[in-house]
Formats: C-alpha cells, structure tokens, sequence
C-alpha cells in the first residue's frame, strides 16, 4: 500500500498516534463494559468520534480520503466531542475556578477549530494555528488531569486519566497529518 507520507519521522508520528488512540479508546471499551451502559454512556458516545477520527487518520494515511474530506470530518468531529464533554456535560470539578477556566479552554478551542479547520479556505492556515490547537487541548486535559489528582481516587480513576488523554492524542495526530500539507 501506498501511503501519504514518505518521511519517517512523520510516518512515526502517525502510526504512534493512531496506535496510541486506538489502545485508549480500547480501554475506554473495556471500561464500558466493566461498569455497565447504565453509568458509562457518555465514554461512549464520545468514542464513537474518536474511532471515527482513527478511522479517518488511517485512511487519510493510506490516500484512502482526500485532505478537504479529512480535515472537514476530522474538525467536526473534535469539535463535537469538545461541544459534549467539556461544554453541554462537563464533568464536575473539585473548584469553580478550574471549572471555569476549563470552560473557556473548550469554548476557545471549539472557535479555534471553527475557524481553522472548518473555513472554506482551510489551506491557508499556519503551522503555529494549528500548534496553537493542540496546546489548548493539552492544556485542557492538563487541568482535567490536575482536578482527577486533587480528589480522591476510586476505581474510576484510570479510566478517567485515559479517557481525558485520547482527544490531544487524536489533535496531535491531526496537527501531525496536515503540519506537511500543501
């Protein structure tokens, strides 16, 4: 098969964030199933979008869909993961403050990939547009991080931790997929 990238270092990037999503979203699965439908849902609502965003990273990867096509499904994708965990039904934090700047992290970062991504004229965005994304994803995982460390923990606790990490993962290997597009 003939792949979209001939640069190793990229190739690596890719195979490494899809690997790593995959065995998130695996775990995420395994943690449905441990907990039951009844309290687990939403986790998997919101990998129904992460799958599809893997899925599109691999064939995007493979010449198997075109960077317009991607990179639309791609940012609406993440945006509606955004728009339900950390929007509609955020989760709820040790302090209204983190609360608060969680929030506004995930309404900027939903405006950022708006823009950015979803624009008739996407080509004509940066490198540092598009680095500028996965740092406010980073960050707002940071601090989601941050809360899960501060409360006590439970059973819950490692599915959480990896839940919370999937979607930087998945932006980075968007970053990673279109730093080198023309």
């Amino acid at each position: 098969m003939r792949t979209r990238f001939k640069n190793n270092a990229k190739i690596f990037d890719i195979v490494i964030t899809a690997i790593a999503g995959m065995a998130s979203v695996g775990t995420i699965l395994y943690g449905v199933c441990h907990f039951g439908l009844r309290e687990s849902w939403p986790e998997l609502v919101l990998n129904i979008f992460y799958i599809a965003c893997l899925v599109m990273i691999w064939m995007y990867f493979f010449n198997r869909l075109d960077s317009h096509r991607f990179n639309y499904w791609c940012s609406i994708s993440v945006g509606i993961t955004v728009l339900l965990r950390d929007i509609l039904f955020p989760p709820p934090l040790a302090f209204y403050s983190l609360h608060l700047v969680c929030l506004t992290l995930s309404v900027l970062l939903l405006c950022m990939l708006t823009f950015f991504y979803a624009r008739k004229n996407w080509q004509g965005y940066t490198k540092r547009n598009l680095w500028t994304i996965c740092i406010v994803d980073f960050l707002i995982a940071a601090l989601y991080n941050y809360d899960i460390y501060i409360e006590p923990i439970n059973e819950y606790t490692s599915y959480l931790l990896t839940e919370i990490w999937i979607r930087p993962t998945i932006t980075y290997g968007l970053v990673a997929c279109f730093n080198n597009e023309r």
